[in-house]
């Protein structure tokens, strides 16, 4: 059970949708409740399709390349542990500032920011992805490929429900409130980073384990 939990686990510390709360806030703030409601919506469903196609996918993509998982496992660990360091900075965990200014001046010339960025890179992006990977080469029956779309399912439904109540949360929480939730599933997220680079290297190295 603990783990068919952990993929869930972890990939709710990385997407974090409370902390993706405030820049919500920012890019919707001129926009009427329906097309706010659109587009939280709109935002939902795609971080549901980034991280089923990503666990459907993802391992076919990377042996197109010629990748072997545990390189993959390495690169993604250290994704990984890199958004937990920018969420123990109270960052959100796929954003960098050019990406914010990006999104932005998307916004402003007319295009959905429902995609980019909130849902990319805001909500998922490197880190989600190679996340869902790592977990898909781990399934064995059809089934618990299954489970991590459904888990896609179930973070697209909490992201949903998040931004519905943005306004609410922003209020109750405060930026201190929505800074120490991010830095606390920073704090768990680096654990699992830590944990998926070190499968990877002991494959590459199996001198590591003495």
């Amino acid at each position: 059970m603990e783990s068919l939990l952990k993929p869930l686990i972890t990939l709710l510390a990385i997407v974090n949708p409370i902390g993706v709360v405030p820049f919500f806030i920012h890019f919707t703030r001129s926009f009427s409740e329906r097309h706010r409601t659109q587009t939280a919506r709109v935002a939902a469903f795609s971080a549901f399709v980034v991280i089923s196609l990503s666990a459907l996918l993802g391992l076919q993509i990377i042996g197109f390349f010629g990748i072997s998982l545990a390189s993959f496992q390495v690169g993604g660990g250290l994704l990984l542990l890199m958004s937990a360091i920018q969420m123990l900075g109270a960052e959100p965990a796929e954003s960098k500032p050019q990406d914010i200014d990006e999104g932005a001046h998307r916004a402003d010339a007319g295009s959905s920011i429902a995609v980019v960025p909130l849902t990319i890179p805001l909500l998922t992006g490197p880190a989600t992805i190679s996340t869902m990977v790592i977990y898909a080469e781990k399934t064995v029956k059809w089934w618990e490929l299954g489970v991590l779309v459904l888990y896609g399912v179930i973070v697209g439904l909490v992201t949903l429900a998040v931004f519905s109540a943005a306004e609410r949360i922003g209020r109750f929480l405060g930026q201190t409130g929505i800074n120490v939730m991010t830095r606390l599933m920073g704090l768990i997220l680096a654990a699992i980073a830590v944990e998926v680079m070190a499968d990877g290297l002991t494959t590459l190295f199996p001198g590591l384990l003495g």
